[in-house]
């Protein structure tokens, strides 16, 4: 009997891993569509794997809608305008895609972003991609920034699922 019951636990701790909650689809989604303005693939994963590496920091809080609910830190309304329109497929598998485990593979460690087109006058980003309308980066100590501008964009590295 404890044996078919850790069974039955592990197979629905995999099912949770391949099979992301509705709840957390629905912030990520959220995120992805109101930050990249659905401009991209590429922009919404990258936008994703942001909302991932504050989740995974003791810095932020530990959840996805946590994360995406944080006042100040997300488009306004993010949490209560409405989605809609030919976009929100795409948005919805790319949100799940995240959660499964896909990231973008320049956003590396970056926990923030702005619009591309947004000069900071901060001398601490350190900047790793722009895509998808928006420029993202780490903040480090000024003598450890390499890259104090947003980079050219670039698109196209991120598959259509994972």
């Amino acid at each position: 009997m404890m044996l078919a019951t850790l069974g039955l636990l592990a197979a629905c701790d995999a099912h949770n891993r391949t099979s992301p909650d509705a709840g957390h689809i629905d912030c990520m989604a959220r995120a992805m569509y109101f930050e990249s303005n659905w401009s991209s693939r590429d922009g919404m994963i990258a936008v994703g794997s942001v909302v991932m590496n504050r989740v995974e920091s003791s810095e932020f809080p530990g959840s996805v809608c946590g994360v995406v609910e944080q006042k100040g830190q997300f488009a306004p309304g993010v949490m209560s305008r409405k989605l809609q329109g030919p976009a929100v497929p795409l948005v919805k598998e790319a949100a799940a895609s995240v959660l499964r485990g896909e990231r973008h593979p320049l956003v590396g460690d970056a926990q923030f972003f702005h619009s591309a087109g947004y000069s900071a006058p901060y001398n601490n980003m350190h900047y790793v991609l722009a895509t998808g309308g928006n420029a993202f980066y780490e903040k480090r100590r000024p003598e450890e920034v390499t890259q104090s501008a947003p980079p050219a964009p670039l698109e196209g590295l991120t598959g259509t699922s994972s």
